[in-house]
């Protein structure tokens, strides 16, 4: 456990979605939320080949250690390839 998160922090769509374009090469991250449970969008070329668990995977990697502490729940809606996306 954190200790943003046992000092009460949370985080808000904006840091959330600048830790997913750190670490994923995207074309487009959105992430919206009410400061509690969060959803996302997310189109990467880094997706391809791989199966919707791989994707989601990937995006929650991005976010290390703050899944489950900071960033309580994160739904993630669409995790697509920009060929998928059109």
């Amino acid at each position: 456990m954190s200790i943003h998160y046992l000092l009460g922090f949370e985080m808000n769509e904006k840091e959330i979605e600048a830790m997913i374009k750190v670490g994923l090469p995207h074309d487009l991250v959105e992430v919206t939320g009410d400061g509690y449970h969060f959803e996302a969008v997310v189109v990467s070329s880094a997706f391809e080949g791989l199966t919707t668990l791989q994707r989601h995977r990937a995006i929650y990697a991005t976010l290390g250690a703050a899944m489950g502490n900071e960033i309580h729940a994160l739904s993630i809606q669409s995790a697509l390839t920009p060929a998928e996306n059109k």
